[in-house]
């Protein structure tokens, strides 16, 4: 608690706490919707896409975030169309996209500003290093998030488990697999600067599992999930703060100690 006070003394700390427990429970709560319907690794794939235009945005001047967002989304309901219609299914589709667009903002990259710090921070994560613009746009596009999932909570549910039933019960699943796609794309753009390129499928599908191995309703896997992302975030940091070792690894190593533990809880 000690070590708490005194890292939240720290304006730049606290900024990065608020913003990682917002986009930490964004994650959680689709990540929940994402592992149930088989889509999990649409982070991985996601975020890369993210870097690729992101390292645009750095070549061509343009602030990242409002380039890296609307491309995101286009590409997060291109996936979604594309592995219904398309002959390549899900995982081949995303590893496609994944690695193609990895390869483009390396290029890009390489060409331009070249391999520095900055690039690093976006493949690994740098939530100490945000903007003050970065955290007042993470924070509002986090609560609307936040807003349209708990609007649209039933509906959600009812998409994730059962598609053919929520048809015939009239529900446009069309487009509550598009508002999925569109929140989902956002939390990837907000967690990269935290998580990195790397590391930001992991915030996403480690809480989902972690509950689903100790809670088996829909509701108590979200309200679950989201309690362990937002703990293992703050153990994360504070374990960042302790031993000088990068935020985003060390969340990952803590969601990864939870989920081992609740693999062993849930098999007694």
């Amino acid at each position: 608690m000690q070590t708490l006070q005194e890292m939240l003394s720290y304006p730049f700390i606290s900024r990065a706490v608020i913003v990682g427990i917002l986009v930490s429970l964004c994650a959680a709560l689709l990540g929940v919707s994402l592992v149930l319907k088989r889509f999990s690794m649409i982070g991985d794939g996601l975020s890369h896409v993210s870097f690729g235009a992101l390292s645009i945005a750095m070549a061509m001047n343009i602030a990242p975030l409002k380039l890296s967002i609307p491309v995101v989304v286009i590409a997060a309901f291109f996936l979604l169309r594309l592995s219904n219609n398309s002959k390549i299914k899900g995982d081949a589709l995303i590893a496609l996209i994944s690695s193609s667009s990895l390869a483009i903002g390396v290029i890009v990259i390489s060409r331009t500003t070249g391999m520095n710090a900055d690039v690093d921070s976006y493949m690994f994560g740098s939530i100490l290093a945000m903007s003050n613009e970065d955290v007042k746009l993470s924070i509002a596009l986090s609560i609307i998030v936040l807003i349209l999932f708990i609007l649209f909570y039933n509906q959600l549910f009812n998409v994730t488990f059962d598609e053919s039933f929520s048809k015939a019960a009239g529900i446009n699943v069309s487009l509550y697999n598009m508002l999925i796609a569109f929140l989902t794309a956002i939390t990837i753009v907000l967690g990269m600067r935290m998580m990195g390129a790397m590391l930001i499928s992991s915030l996403i599908i480690f809480p989902a599992l972690s509950s689903m191995r100790i809670f088996k309703s829909f509701r108590s896997v979200v309200i679950s999930s989201a309690a362990i992302s937002v703990i293992c975030f703050i153990v994360g940091m504070i374990l960042s703060y302790q031993y000088s070792i990068p935020v985003g690894a060390s969340v990952v190593v803590v969601n990864l100690s939870v989920l081992i533990v609740c693999s062993l809880v849930g098999k007694h």
